[in-house]
């Protein structure tokens, strides 16, 4: 069991367990825009639909940003398997709204 605890979840570089990192540059701007994007509809409510739509794409491309990059460069099996059920999630997200038919 320790030794595929140490599998999953250990750095290949440094050897410290890593479940969580500090967020990186696309997490930041999805945080932002969905934040931007709740705090805009809560505060303004009248506002135009692009300006939501454009947070919310932003919000989307920056998270897809970073789900990709976990998959390619996770440290450990942990992160890339996080980054694939994030990946998933989206498109099923994506695909349940509609937004990927004609």
């Amino acid at each position: 069991m320790r030794r595929a605890f140490d599998w999953f979840f250990r750095d290949r570089n440094t050897g410290a367990v890593v479940i969580g990192q500090w967020p990186n540059w696309p997490l930041w701007m999805f945080a932002a825009a969905s934040a931007l994007e709740w705090l805009l509809g809560a505060a303004m409510p009248g506002l135009p639909a692009p300006v939501f739509a454009g947070l919310r794409v932003l919000a989307l491309v920056s998270l897809t940003i970073w789900a990709l990059d976990e998959i390619v460069r996770g440290v450990n099996p942990w992160r890339r398997c996080l980054g694939g059920a994030v990946l998933i999630g989206i498109v099923v997200s994506l695909s349940l709204s509609g937004l990927g038919r004609p």
